[in-house]
C-alpha cells in the first residue's frame, strides 16, 4: 500500500479514551461525532485491525476507493494529552490530485475537528 497522507495532532484525553472514541465511535449518542458527518458518499468504517491503546486501523470510509484504510497510531504525549497520528495507505493507481485533497481533507475533519470537538476542545 501507498501512503496517501499523513498528519499529527494532540488530543485532549489520554490514550485509551481516544481508541475508545476511535474504535465504537456511536458509543455515546449525546457526542455524535462520526456517522451524523458523514457525507452521502461516505459509509461508516469496520475495524480491520486494533491494539489497545496504541493502534486502530478502519476500513475505507468511500466505496469509490474501497482500498483505502486508515490507520491511526496514538502515543501518550507525556502529560495527559494524546498524540495522535492518522495516515491515508491506499493501493495503486494512488487517487487524483483532486480526490486525494478531498479524502485528506475529509480525514483530517472528521478527527482534528468532529471528534476533537467532543472531548472539549
Amino acid at each position: 500500500m501507498l501512503e496517501a497522507g499523513k498528519r499529527s495532532r494532540t488530543q485532549p484525553p489520554p490514550p485509551p479514551v481516544v481508541f475508545e472514541a476511535l474504535t465504537q465511535p456511536d458509543r455515546d449518542p449525546a457526542r455524535p461525532w462520526l456517522r451524523s458527518r458523514l457525507l452521502d458518499d461516505e459509509q461508516p468504517p469496520r475495524i480491520v485491525e486494533a491494539s489497545c491503546p496504541g493502534l486502530v486501523v478502519w476500513s475505507s470510509l468511500w466505496p469509490r476507493r474501497p482500498d483505502a484504510l486508515v490507520r491511526f497510531e496514538l502515543e501518550s504525549d507525556g502529560s495527559y494529552d494524546t498524540l495522535l497520528r492518522w495516515t491515508l495507505l491506499v493501493d495503486e493507481p494512488m487517487p487524483d490530485a483532486s480526490l486525494l485533497g478531498h479524502l485528506r481533507k475529509r480525514i483530517n475533519y472528521l478527527i482534528n475537528e468532529s471528534l476533537r470537538a467532543t472531548f472539549g476542545n
